[in-house]
């Protein structure tokens, strides 16, 4: 579900904690140093791989003994090996500065597929005409030109394939709705209208509209239905907040103070900010023009975010969720026939959760209730452990004599690791409450939501002990602020030992 199925299920009861409001990390679209460096190296890494196929299918010989031949300097008669890797490295340096300069290691939301793919194919023919310039002014007539003529068509083909399969991926997180971006148009002219169009009808642009920002004086909001109008520039950054807004539009031109101070405001939260060009004389003229879509746009900031961290800690969620589901098969087989024979009632529990950005999805979990566990709840309500927000009882009568067991060693949430393969969950990450649980957050308290949630978590390793909610929060507060691979890592073990002992009911 999308986000605005979200609030409509927690209603506005948010708005009222605005004072507990707390600076927050939004997400950034700018690609990080790390993330353009992992896609130059993956460009010469195909760069080596294709000239490896081309000269194995022109020298007719295995490729042991292809780089026997290279090692010793004699894999092509007359060219010294020195002189075969400064060409290979010319030609990387070339495709990737080309590459650079046609921003094709920007976010693949900026640019369109067929753009993309003729930017790639230019990039790639740009380098080959060079390196056979380069073989022409050299003279180096014992290079055989089938090798090069193979590497440059290889190198294209691969290159071209991969960034297509890529955005084929991110197309179908953003159908799903992740992965997208929330935004808000500052004014409520024809401009912003059109912008809201824009974004909306290309839906490759992964971006979500959340609504308009008022500026009485300086709008025209005549055409502008009020439903649309989630607030005025006093209010911007609480609905920032409340609406897990990514980058900030600003379409109608205002006094130049009004902008830097929203500026300051957005670079505190970490919010992206974003101007239509000729609106704002002099405040961006060092900043490049990116287009979304076709909407000329002056990014006056954007921030980074670790995305090659993000990238392998996706991919340790999938192989490790593959790994645990198939070496555990017999146990969860086993754990489904002991449910329906234990009490009658379905094998699977689905719970609707929040998750990143407020969105709303079905979490798995083994049976370990009653069939009308929902319905009894008002029995125990007064039966709870914890304070505040959370919910929690120890000698639940709704809970199976099963369940009990399946409580005690975490068995009950196994099948959790298919939401992280869907996507919806990751390995370490902060629970995901149910709704109404966020109905009594207040502001401050929806950064847990920035995030995606996890199976297990610092609190679930560190903080069971502690009934109160503070100490949930501060427990994923912390895991957010100093996340690392490294940290997830040292969770998933302590993970381990808690579920031996049986203290993970």
């Amino acid at each position: 579900m999308a986000t605005s199925d979200f609030w409509q299920r927690v209603s506005a009861s948010v708005s009222s904690s605005l004072e507990g409001a707390g600076g927050f990390e939004g997400a950034p679209a700018r690609r990080a140093p790390g993330a353009t460096k992992l896609w130059m190296l993956l460009d010469a890494l195909t760069v080596i791989a294709a000239a490896t196929v081309a000269t194995v299918y022109k020298m007719r010989e295995g490729v042991e003994n292809v780089a026997k031949r290279f090692w010793h300097g004699t894999l092509i008669h007359g060219g010294p090996t020195g002189a075969l890797l400064m060409l290979l490295f010319g030609f990387i340096t070339v495709l990737i500065l080309t590459s650079r300069r046609h921003q094709l290691y920007n976010p693949a939301r900026l640019n369109g597929m067929l753009h993309e793919q003729r930017l790639s194919i230019q990039s790639c023919l740009t380098a080959g005409l060079l390196l056979a310039g380069t073989l022409y002014l050299l003279r180096a007539g014992n290079v055989p030109r089938t090798i090069v003529l193979l590497t440059v068509i290889l190198v294209t083909v691969a290159l071209s394939v991969r960034r297509l399969i890529y955005r084929i991926l991110l197309y179908r997180r953003f159908e799903r709705g992740l992965n997208t971006r929330n935004v808000l148009i500052v004014g409520t002219g024809a401009e912003a209208h059109a912008l809201r169009h824009h974004i909306e009808s290309l839906r490759h642009l992964g971006y979500t509209f959340k609504g308009f920002i008022d500026l009485p004086g300086c709008s025209d909001a005549g055409s502008t239905c009020a439903i649309d109008v989630v607030g005025n520039l006093k209010t911007l950054f609480q609905q920032t907040r409340k609406l897990f807004v990514d980058e900030i539009f600003f379409t109608t031109p205002c006094e130049r103070g009004m902008v830097h101070d929203v500026l300051e405001q957005a670079r505190m939260h970490g919010v992206d900010l974003r101007v239509i060009p000729d609106m704002y004389d002099g405040l961006a003229w060092n900043n490049p023009i990116e287009y979304i879509g076709q909407f000329p746009t002056i990014p006056l900031h954007c921030g980074q975010i670790q995305e090659v961290g993000l990238l392998l800690k996706r991919s340790f969620d999938i192989l490790f969720s593959l790994a645990v589901l198939l070496i555990l098969s017999p146990v969860l087989m086993a754990i489904a026939i002991a449910i329906k024979f234990d009490s009658p009632g379905p094998v699977f529990y689905r719970s609707e959760r929040i998750g990143k950005k407020g969105r709303v999805f079905r979490c798995l979990k083994f049976r370990t209730m009653v069939r009308d566990a929902e319905q009894r709840r008002t029995e125990v309500l007064h039966m709870n452990e914890r304070d505040g927000v959370l919910f929690k009882v120890s000698n639940d009568p709704r809970v199976t004599s099963l369940g009990r067991f399946l409580r005690k060693y975490s068995l009950d949430e196994l099948p959790q690791f298919l939401n992280v393969l869907y996507g919806d969950m990751s390995i370490v990450g902060p629970r995901p409450p149910i709704a109404s649980e966020v109905r009594q957050y207040k502001l401050n308290h929806l950064r847990r939501l920035d995030v995606t949630p996890g199976i297990t978590g610092l609190w679930q390793v560190q903080g069971r002990s502690d009934p109160s909610f503070d100490s949930y929060v501060s427990l994923d507060m912390t895991y957010i602020d100093n996340w690392s691979l490294w940290l997830d890592m040292a969770i998933i073990l302590r993970t381990v030992g808690v579920v031996l002992t049986g203290t993970g009911s």
